[in-house]
C-alpha cells in the first residue's frame, strides 16, 4: 500500500486563460487529516474537483489512493461538498440509501449501516422524517453519514462545520476524528483555522493557484518560530503599542493584543511597563490564523504591486 493516499504531481488547470491551479505538487500522507486552506479564489475548490476526478487536469498527474485512471478509485472515496446536495422530499432512510447504493453497496449492509450511525448521531428518531422537516444542523449530519456510509479510504470535506451549533460541531468532529483512528485518510477544507491547527496532521495553503504552505503543524510553526506577543493589559496602555522597539504590526482582538516582533522580547516588556498595567505577557508561536492572515495579505500586497508595475 502506498505511503500516500493522493499525490499531485505537476498539475495545472487553467479556466479562459487564467490559472486557477499553477505547477502543484502535493502529497496527502494515508491516514492523516490533510487539511486544506486558501483564501476565497485561491484555487482551493479547483484542486479538491481535480482529487475527485470532477475535472481534469490539463497538465501533470493526480493520483488518488494508488490509481491514475479518471474515476478508478471513486467508490472508495466519500465526499461532503460545501453546496449541501440532500433531496428535500426525501425521508432519511431513502436519501441515505439512494447515495449508499450509488457506491455498490448491498441493501442489508445499507439499512444495518444506516441504523448504526442514525444511532451514534442521534438522528435513529428522524429515520422516517423528510429532509426539508430537520433543522440545519441534523440536515448537516445525515449528509455527512452520506458521505461516510460506505466506510470510505479516502474522505474529502469541504466545510465540514459551517453554519453548525457548538453541539453538532463536537458531535461532527469527533466522528471525523475516529475515522481517523479507523484508518480512514481525510482532507479537510475549511475556513475555520482553529479546527484546522487541533485536528489536522498536516497543512496546505494555496493562494493564486500557488502552494505557499505545506507541511505538519510542527514544522509550519519551526518555519515561522516565536515572534508573537499575547499582551492584555488593565486600562489604556498609554502608548502606541507600534512604537515599542522591536514591533512590527499590532492586532488588536479585543479583550487582548497580539504584537509581532523581532529581537528581544524583554526590551518589549521594559518598556511597555512604564506605559501600562500588564496582566499578561506572553511570547508565544503565531497562531494557524495569523500565518493564514500574513501569506493571504503577502499575496494581495504582491497582487497591487504585479498590477501597478504592469
Amino acid at each position: 500500500m502506498s505511503d500516500y493516499a493522493v499525490r499531485l504531481i505537476n498539475v495545472a488547470k487553467s479556466y479562459d486563460r487564467q490559472n486557477a491551479v499553477d505547477d502543484l505538487s502535493l502529497e496527502v500522507p494515508a491516514g492523516s487529516i490533510y487539511g486544506f486552506i486558501g483564501p476565497n479564489g485561491s484555487g482551493k475548490s479547483t484542486t479538491l474537483r481535480l482529487i475527485l476526478h470532477l475535472i481534469m487536469p490539463d497538465a501533470g498527474v493526480v493520483e488518488v489512493l494508488g490509481k491514475r485512471e479518471t474515476r478508478a478509485a471513486n467508490d472508495r472515496i466519500g465526499y461532503l461538498p460545501e453546496e449541501r446536495g440532500l433531496y428535500k422530499k426525501m425521508t432519511v432512510r431513502r436519501q441515505i440509501g439512494y447515495f449508499a447504493r450509488l457506491k455498490g453497496m448491498p441493501g442489508p449492509l445499507i439499512r444495518e449501516r444506516t441504523e448504526y450511525w442514525l444511532d451514534r448521531l442521534g438522528l435513529a428518531d428522524r429515520i422516517d422524517a423528510k429532509t426539508e422537516s430537520l433543522s440545519k444542523g441534523m440536515t448537516q449530519k445525515v449528509q455527512f453519514i452520506t458521505a461516510v456510509i460506505m466506510k470510505p479510504d479516502l474522505l474529502v470535506l469541504d466545510e465540514p462545520f459551517s453554519g453548525l451549533d457548538p453541539l453538532n460541531l463536537e458531535a461532527i468532529r469527533e466522528e471525523i476524528l475516529q475515522l481517523r483512528r479507523e484508518g480512514t485518510t481525510v482532507i479537510l477544507s475549511t475556513h475555520d483555522m482553529s479546527a484546522a491547527e487541533n485536528m489536522c496532521d498536516h497543512i496546505f495553503m494555496i493562494d493564486r493557484g500557488k502552494k505557499v504552505l505545506d507541511g505538519s503543524m510542527a514544522e509550519i510553526h519551526g518555519r515561522f518560530g516565536q515572534d508573537t506577543i499575547r499582551l492584555r493589559v488593565r486600562g489604556e496602555t498609554g502608548i502606541d503599542l507600534e512604537t515599542l522597539p522591536g514591533v512590527s504590526s499590532v492586532r488588536d482582538h479585543g479583550r487582548f493584543q497580539e504584537l509581532r516582533y523581532s529581537g528581544d522580547s524583554r526590551i518589549i516588556l521594559e518598556a511597555l511597563s512604564r506605559h501600562a498595567d500588564i496582566e499578561q505577557f506572553e511570547v508565544t508561536r503565531p497562531s494557524l490564523h495569523d500565518i493564514f492572515i500574513r501569506l493571504a495579505g503577502q499575496g494581495r500586497e504582491n497582487e497591487r504591486t504585479e498590477a501597478v508595475e504592469a
